[in-house]
C-alpha cells in the first residue's frame, strides 16, 4: 500500500473554534507533543485578523517557536487573504493553506469576499511570493449550510480556475461535516482523471460521524495526502453546524489495521489527545481513546 502523507492541524483548526485563550505556552507544547508523535507536516497557526477569530493573536509567536526549534519538521499556516500571507512570510514560512469557498455564500461569510475577489488576491500572492509554496482549500466542497449539495460540475469549474492562476496542490474540505462515501469516491475520482498533474489532499469533518470512512473511501479512491485533527476539536466558526474533525488518533489506529504506512506513534498520539482534552475541556474526547489505548498495551 501506498505511503500516507498524514498532516496535523490540530494547532489550527482544533483551535480557531475555541471560544477561550489557549495559553500560548500549551499551544508550543501541543506543537512539541505533535512533532514527538512524528508528524512531519503540521499546520501551526492561522494568519488571520484577530477580531475574525481572536485565538489567533499569537500566530506569529507560535510559528517561528516551532520553525525556530524543529528543522526537520514542516510547518506551514492558514492564510485567507493577502495580509496573511504577508503576515505568515514574515513570520519565516514558505508553505502555507489559502481558502476560498465552493460555495459563494459561505466565502462571503468566511472571508467577506466574492469568488471573484478571492481569486484576484490568489494570483497577486503568487506573484508577489513565487518561493512560497500555495496549497489552496476548497471549502464547503461536498455542502454548505447556506447553498446545499454541492455538484461535481460545480467543482471541476472552480479548480479549472486555481490551476489557471497557478494552484497545482489543493485540498478539497468538508467543511460541515456533510460528505458521504459514495459522494466522496466519485468526487475524488472526477478531479484526479480531470486534472491528473495536480495533487489533491481530502480534510473531512466529523459532524455525522462518518470522518473515518469518507476519508478511508478517499485513500481508496487514490488520495494520500489527508488531514486530520489529534484529539477530534475543531469546526468552521463561519459555518453553522460544524462541529469537529476527523480524530487523528481514531484515523490512525484505523489505518494501521489497514496496513496503510504513517509515520506516527498512535500510543503517543493518544496520550496526545489525552493533553488536549485535560488542557482544553472543549475538544471532543470519548472513551475510544482509552479503549483503543488498553487494546494496544495488551497486544505488546
Amino acid at each position: 500500500m501506498k505511503k500516507l502523507e498524514f498532516i496535523e492541524i490540530a494547532p489550527r483548526d482544533g483551535f480557531q473554534s475555541v471560544k477561550e485563550f489557549i495559553d500560548t505556552d500549551i499551544k508550543k507544547e501541543v506543537v512539541d507533543r505533535l512533532v514527538d508523535v512524528g508528524f512531519k507536516n503540521i499546520q501551526v497557526t492561522s494568519f488571520i485578523s484577530e477580531k475574525a477569530i481572536p485565538q489567533m493573536r499569537d500566530a506569529k509567536e507560535v510559528a517561528e517557536y516551532a520553525i525556530n526549534k524543529y528543522k526537520d519538521v514542516n510547518f506551514f499556516a492558514l492564510a485567507p487573504n493577502f495580509m496573511g500571507v504577508e503576515n505568515a512570510y514574515n513570520a519565516g514560512l514558505r508553505e502555507i493553506t489559502y481558502v476560498i469557498s465552493l460555495s459563494k455564500t459561505h466565502n462571503m461569510s468566511n472571508v467577506k469576499r466574492t469568488h471573484d475577489e478571492s481569486f484576484a488576491e490568489l494570483e497577486k500572492v503568487i506573484k508577489t511570493y513565487p518561493d512560497m509554496k500555495i496549497n489552496l482549500d476548497v471549502a464547503t466542497a461536498f455542502g454548505c449550510p447556506f447553498e446545499g449539495r454541492s455538484k461535481i460540475e460545480d467543482l471541476v469549474k472552480f479548480i479549472e480556475r486555481g490551476v489557471s492562476v497557478g494552484v497545482t496542490t489543493f485540498d478539497i474540505c468538508d467543511t460541515i461535516g456533510v460528505a458521504y462515501p459514495k459522494q466522496v469516491e466519485t468526487f475524488m475520482t472526477v478531479l484526479q482523471e480531470t486534472f491528473p498533474t495536480c495533487k489533491f489532499g481530502i480534510h473531512i469533518h466529523d459532524t455525522r460521524s462518518m470522518g473515518i470512512i469518507c476519508t478511508l473511501t478517499a485513500i481508496k479512491a487514490g488520495i494520500t495526502r489527508i488531514f486530520s485533527v489529534c484529539s477530534g476539536l475543531g469546526g468552521c466558526p463561519f459555518a453553522p453546524g460544524a462541529s469537529g474533525n476527523t480524530a487523528s488518533e481514531d484515523l490512525a489506529n484505523m489505518l494501521i489495521l489497514e496496513g496503510y504506512e504513517i509515520d506516527v506513534d498512535l500510543e503517543k498520539l493518544i496520550e496526545t489527545a489525552k493533553f488536549i482534552y485535560e488542557k482544553i475541556p472543549t475538544g471532543i474526547f470519548s472513551s475510544h481513546h482509552i479503549h483503543i489505548k488498553n487494546s494496544i498495551c495488551s497486544c505488546q
